[in-house]
């Protein structure tokens, strides 16, 4: 099994991440932020990841270090569960609707850390009681630096914010489920550079 584990230490949070890419969708998470433990929950159930996320952040302060820090961790996970990426498809897209919303996924696990991130204006500014939705776009500029992939996401209609960030989290897990896959056809790292 492709594993990866990271432990992230600083005086704001202490992350601990544990991925398999060949895994069920076995997941254990625990930030202390409820609903960004509901997204790293579809994260890993649509990925068939198995997963492992425990976090203590400075919360007394706000919920802002305690997803940055483990969307860090986890990018780092990710890439390391990786390897070489020999024999991987390299290239991923879902498009996922959640009632009103539609969130459409591409990713490239090409070693390039890049983003581009749209959703609707006007978001309600709070999910839950913590989870500031302005973070969305950060999670995944933190994810995408530490996993070394270019990420694209669009949420071209939605109006429920609950609805939009998790159509993102589910069609991410299917992006990233696609192009982490291994293709018998492909031999040795899918690059005419010959390393990702």
């Amino acid at each position: 099994m492709r594993f990866g584990r990271v432990e992230r230490t600083t005086k704001e949070t202490s992350v601990l991440v544990e991925v398999g890419l060949d895994g069920t969708g076995q997941v254990d998470v625990a930030t202390g932020v409820g609903f960004f433990d509901h997204m790293l929950a579809q994260l890993g159930k649509h990925g068939l990841f198995d997963l492992t996320v425990k976090t203590e952040g400075d919360l007394h302060i706000d919920s802002h270090h305690t997803m940055e820090d483990t969307a860090l961790a986890l990018g780092a996970a990710f890439r390391e569960a990786l390897g070489d990426k020999s024999g991987i498809r390299r290239f991923g897209s879902a498009s996922c609707p959640l009632d009103e919303s539609l969130a459409q996924v591409t990713v490239d696990l090409s070693g390039r850390p890049y983003l581009v991130h749209t959703e609707p204006e006007g978001m309600a500014p709070i999910i839950g009681r913590d989870y500031d939705t302005t973070m969305t776009r950060h999670i995944l500029e933190s994810l995408v630096a530490q996993a070394a992939i270019c990420l694209h996401v669009h949420v071209p209609y939605g109006r429920n914010a609950h609805h939009i960030v998790e159509a993102q989290f589910k069609a991410l897990a299917r992006a990233l489920r696609e192009a982490s896959e291994r293709d018998p056809r492909v031999t040795g790292v899918p690059s005419t550079k010959g390393v990702l």
